[in-house]
């Protein structure tokens, strides 16, 4: 089974990515650092140096690729990933079974505070409410996408194990 993981960044999709990894026996790939590893660069470094529309180009390609694979696997993408182009569209036509994690704004933005110097898109945030200012929007304009997924968790309240159990009751 090839398992899509999406949702906001600081939702929780590589730490469930890799318990579910465990779990399962699946291969596990945090698509940033698969990112990374392809280019040589941190995800950061390619937004600084060459942008983000050259980073959503390079999204796409390496998710047209990731999606060729075969085996049992789990990718957690990149916030932002199923959003652009007509990645939603390829990670529909694949065998990938779509999981959206959706946490609420406020503890998003809570676990996003501290993070925010790493992440490109939140670095510029310099107040608690404008991050969540900022978040909330984002989340709306991207929530369009992130509801086609096959499964949709809430993720509102539950720990780790809850949320892995609730998962794999979906996928198995």
């Amino acid at each position: 089974m090839f398992i899509v993981l999406m949702g906001y960044m600081g939702s929780g999709k590589s730490t469930l990515g890799r318990l579910l990894g465990n779990e399962l026996g699946y291969s596990f790939v945090d698509f940033d650092e698969y990112i990374e590893e392809k280019q040589r660069m941190s995800v950061p470094q390619i937004f600084d140096q060459k942008g983000e529309i050259y980073f959503r180009k390079l999204e796409r390609q390496y998710l047209m690729e990731i999606l060729g694979e075969r085996g049992d696997q789990i990718v957690s993408l990149g916030g932002g990933t199923p959003c652009y182009g007509d990645n939603m569209g390829l990670i529909k036509k694949s065998s990938a079974k779509s999981v959206y994690l959706n946490v609420p704004v406020a503890e998003l933005s809570a676990r996003l505070w501290e993070a925010r110097k790493h992440r490109p898109l939140l670095k510029h945030q310099d107040a608690p409410e404008k991050l969540e200012e900022f978040v909330r929007k984002h989340l709306f304009e991207r929530s369009f996408y992130y509801n086609q997924a096959d499964i949709k968790i809430s993720a509102e309240g539950k720990s780790e194990l809850e949320l892995l159990s609730e998962l794999k009751s979906h996928l198995l």
